[in-house]
């Protein structure tokens, strides 16, 4: 049986790496995440805060993907359901769903809603390879796992400057 380690417990170890990684000490290090039935890695760096998913007020007139926005702490966030915005299915609301704050670090309160969160991952664990040619700028790279999987590297600066991204209005 696998050892479940708490979300506070969690989010300690990940800010401990991110306070490593900005000091230099770990350079090899992404976030694994899943959204629909894709799997996604972020740089450590770029992967702000998770929290699970609180309540989301709806915003009319907004396209799908737009989930609403989340009051965190008393800050507002853009909440975008990743996995609709990819072409997939809505995130499934359930005690997997997560929000990743990725735009803070970049001055925008930007929050993607993933199906569940895949750990830290090393770098040295997938094999590059090509990138389709009609991926979006915001996929900075194409990988493939020991299992065959396919992931993909997110460039949060890139996804944030992309206007079908921040173009919210149907």
């Amino acid at each position: 049986m696998s050892k479940k380690t708490s979300l506070r417990d969690f989010q300690q170890y990940l800010a401990d790496r991110l306070r490593s990684a900005q000091r230099g000490q770990v350079t090899s290090s992404l976030l694994g995440i899943r959204a629909g039935r894709e799997n996604w890695l972020l740089d450590l760096s770029d992967s702000g805060e998770i929290i699970q998913q609180p309540p989301l007020t709806h915003v009319p007139l907004t396209k799908p993907a737009f989930a609403g926005l989340a009051n965190i702490r008393g800050n507002l966030y853009s909440v975008t359901d990743f996995s609709l915005f990819r072409g997939g299915e809505a995130t499934a609301l359930n005690a997997n769903a997560r929000l990743l704050l990725i735009g803070t670090k970049l001055g925008s309160n930007a929050a993607l809603l993933v199906s569940r969160m895949q750990g830290l991952k090393a770098v040295g664990d997938f094999e590059a390879i090509d990138r389709p040619a009609d991926s979006p700028a915001w996929v900075a790279a194409t990988y493939r796992d020991r299992n065959g999987e396919i992931w993909n590297k997110l460039s949060v600066r890139d996804l944030l400057a992309d206007e079908a991204f921040m173009n919210i209005g149907a």
